[in-house]
């Protein structure tokens, strides 16, 4: 448990220094994005291993079911981004100054930047790194942990507990960028990619490729204005 605690504050850090009002704007975003996703992949590779060795391919399957993932990965991007676009649209009705200025200053830490160099770094990098850290290691090894602790008959079960658990701790730390929007796309991204992580855990390819294709497709394909 004392590696799970670590490594989430760690999280904390790193994001608290790429998001607070006090440190952000000394920085370049993407640049310390990209170190701390590579960062907590290491961390997660050195205390735990390659994320592929948890993962259990049906014997004599293994192209059918990598293309499976694949096919899945696309389509789930593709609902997640549908249900920001609806989102979008429900805020931009309920409160509609609010939510503009909040969305604007997500989409504002691309301006200048190259898209292309975006779009690699949040398929190959961010994308993938923040769902190894999260589901691969944090939500694995809570549930794992909790299992351990003998509370495996709790009405909703530890890895619903714990999807709940790291759900919670995923948004709470975009806090310090003050930005109630990016706090609340960061719930629903790990209400999406946690239910399903703790829903069909062998499918966690298709959840790592769906979280890289909806970074580069909210971000900088598809922006949702």
């Amino acid at each position: 448990m004392k590696r799970i605690i670590l490594t989430i504050l760690l999280a904390f850090v790193l994001w608290t220094v790429m998001f607070s009002p006090w440190t952000a704007p000394y920085l370049n975003f993407w640049l310390c994005m990209s170190f701390s996703a590579i960062t907590l992949t290491a961390v997660t590779f050195a205390l735990d291993g390659p994320w592929w060795k948890h993962i259990r391919v049906p014997q004599g399957q293994g192209l059918r079911w990598w293309m499976e993932n694949i096919l899945l990965g696309i389509v789930i991007a593709a609902v997640l981004w549908g249900v920001f676009w609806l989102g979008d649209k429900l805020s931009q009705v309920l409160f509609p100054t609010f939510a503009r200025n909040q969305v604007d200053g997500i989409y504002g830490m691309k301006e200048g930047e190259n898209g292309l160099l975006l779009s690699l770094l949040l398929l190959f990098i961010i994308g993938p790194a923040e769902e190894i850290f999260w589901r691969g290691f944090v939500q694995r090894n809570l549930a794992s942990h909790l299992n351990e602790c003998h509370i495996k008959d709790l009405s909703i079960g530890v890895t619903c507990l714990a999807f709940i658990i790291v759900t919670l701790i995923y948004a709470l730390v975009h806090l310090f960028s003050f930005n109630f929007m990016l706090i609340m796309a960061a719930l629903v991204c790990g209400l999406g990619w946690g239910g399903l992580f703790w829903l069909m855990p062998n499918r966690f390819p298709a959840i790592l490729l769906s979280h890289a294709l909806w970074d580069a497709a909210v971000f900088i394909w598809f922006p949702i204005l």
